[in-house]
C-alpha cells in the first residue's frame, strides 16, 4: 500500500484520507485537481491480462516524466503514438500491476 500511495503521490495525487488496521495501512484516498482514486489492500494479486479497468493520466511532458518514472525504478513502457487517440501515450505499472496510460496532454489545453 505505502509503495502504491507513494507512485501516485509522484504523479500529482495527494493523499487526502487513510485507514490503517493492526498498524497497517489498508485504504487510502487520493486527488488530484478533479481526479479522485482510492485504492485499498487486497488478498490476491493483480492479473494485468484480466484487469478489468483502464487509467488514463495526462501529462504535458511525458518523456520528461517518462525519464523521472524510471529513475524511481517505476516500470515505464516506451512512449507510442496513441492512434487515434492522443499525439503520444505510454505504459506504466503500478506497484500492484494496475496499468496506467499516461497521455501527452494537447497544448492547447
Amino acid at each position: 500500500m505505502e509503495r502504491s500511495v507513494a507512485v501516485y503521490e509522484y504523479l500529482g495525487f495527494l493523499a487526502t484520507s487513510v485507514f490503517e488496521y493492526r498498524d497497517r495501512l489498508t485504504w487510502a484516498a487520493l486527488e488530484s485537481d478533479a481526479a479522485e482514486l482510492m485504492v485499498t489492500l487486497e488478498d490476491e494479486a493483480i492479473d494485468p491480462q484480466r484487469q478489468g479497468v483502464l487509467f488514463y493520466l495526462y501529462s504535458h511532458d511525458p518523456p520528461a516524466l517518462r525519464e523521472q518514472l524510471i529513475s524511481r525504478d517505476i516500470q515505464a513502457g516506451e512512449i507510442v503514438h496513441g492512434t487515434p487517440g492522443p499525439s503520444a501515450e505510454m505504459r506504466v505499472l503500478d506497484p500492484d500491476g494496475y496499468v496506467l496510460m499516461i497521455a501527452q496532454i494537447d497544448p492547447s489545453e
